[in-house]
């Protein structure tokens, strides 16, 4: 028996050079980067060329690049921070309908500060609907956060033209990406695609979970979410964690080296597995048109089964050693009818009954086919129980 990790959107493997790099660091450059004696030097250079290495690839300037814990707290400081430092200015804040936990949860945190908080609807690809996010944009509306791939389906929006209609209504508005899904599957520019703030995290591009960054641009008024000692020029206080910031820029390195050959491998597993999941009975691919599958993300794709629980099929397959989500892994603790499912108008009956299936540069054509076959051995077994 094999095994086929396809939960790559949950998270990934960390790559050889990371790993070997946070351990270095771990054990042999351990220093403080805020002490004043060469081993604090030491580990300051790591730093410093993590941030110019991510830097290079945003075409962004090295004091933009904001190190944090991950994603989460990216998407945290990025809404809060300049929610808060813009509230003189206007209180309402402007989302999508399907965004992932860590927007959603601190924008509904927000209400509670005397925010407005209001979402756009998406159509059954997982667009935003343009005309009806620009209504809602008025004198009031200082933020906007819409993210660039959805984590459950692999919906890609049109990230620079929102933003240029967005601040073609209200020039000064902050536009905030969540670019979790997105970062190391496309090349992004931030200054050419109209984006203020842009959330990463290490953990989805084979770097060490508990690193990410935020970057933010240098015209952007972000008030700090962590006090203490200063550290990153007193936007995010706290001894720095070198090692995972060493990895996440060894990581970042590899992502985008050899940069189209890694993803077009991708989409050429994505492609293969729309071509064979028509094996398996009772099957409907989401948010995905016939021949438009690179118009969506590399990595992700999401199937409804009929007459199959969601979890069910889930364990089923992990007894065969396929691992995949029932949604996005972060929710997990809080189970419930996903909010993107509904969002894009799957049928009420399929709601419960979708799988994420997720792939990276380390997944294999054979993984894909194995993971076929056993769907295609395990769907009309549990179908017929479950209609029983």
């Amino acid at each position: 028996m094999m095994e086929a990790y396809l939960d790559n959107a949950a998270t990934t493997r960390v790559c050889d050079a990371a790993a070997q790099t946070v351990l270095k660091v771990m054990r042999e450059d351990y220093g403080n980067p805020s002490s004043k004696h060469m081993k604090g030097f030491d580990a300051e250079q790591y730093i410093k060329k993590s941030t110019e290495i991510i830097a290079g690839t945003l075409k962004c300037q090295p004091k933009e690049i904001i190190f944090t814990s991950g994603g989460t707290e990216s998407n945290n400081m990025a809404l809060c921070g300049a929610a808060l430092a813009m509230k003189r200015s206007g209180n309402k804040i402007i989302s999508s309908c399907f965004e992932h936990a860590s927007v959603y949860s601190p924008l509904i945190s927000l209400k509670d500060f005397d925010f407005d908080v209001e979402f756009a609807p998406v159509d059954e690809l997982g667009h935003i609907k343009l005309d009806e996010l620009l209504n809602m944009i008025d004198d009031n509306t200082t933020l906007v956060s819409i993210m660039y791939v959805n984590n459950e389906v692999g919906a890609v929006q049109d990230i620079a033209g929102i933003s240029k209609a967005v601040k073609a209504k209200k020039p000064d508005i902050v536009f905030h990406v969540d670019a979790i899904q997105a970062y190391g599957k496309y090349r992004i520019n931030p200054k050419k695609e109209g984006i203020d703030l842009l959330s990463v995290s290490g953990h989805k591009i084979h770097a060490p979970k508990g690193s990410g960054f935020l970057y933010a641009d240098e015209k952007v008024k972000l008030r700090p979410l962590i006090f203490g000692g200063g550290q990153q020029k007193n936007r995010r206080s706290g001894t720095e964690n070198v090692p995972a910031i060493a990895g996440l820029g060894e990581a970042v390195r590899e992502a985008y080296e050899d940069f189209e050959k890694k993803i077009d491998h991708i989409y050429s597993l994505k492609e293969h597995f729309l071509e064979r999941i028509g094996e398996v009975q009772g099957t409907y691919v989401n948010a995905v048109l016939e021949n438009q599958v690179r118009k969506t993300a590399p990595h992700i794709v999401s199937i409804s089964f009929d007459n199959i629980k969601a979890e069910v099929l889930l364990h089923a397959l992990e007894e065969k050693q396929v691992y995949v989500s029932s949604g996005s892994a972060c929710s997990s603790n809080h189970p419930g009818i996903s909010s993107t499912l509904q969002a894009i108008g799957v049928k009420k009956e399929l709601l419960d009954s979708t799988l994420r299936f997720s792939f990276s540069r380390y997944t294999t054509m054979e993984e894909i086919d194995y993971c076929i076959d056993v769907l295609k051995e395990l769907v009309p077994i549990y179908s017929r129980f479950t209609r029983r």
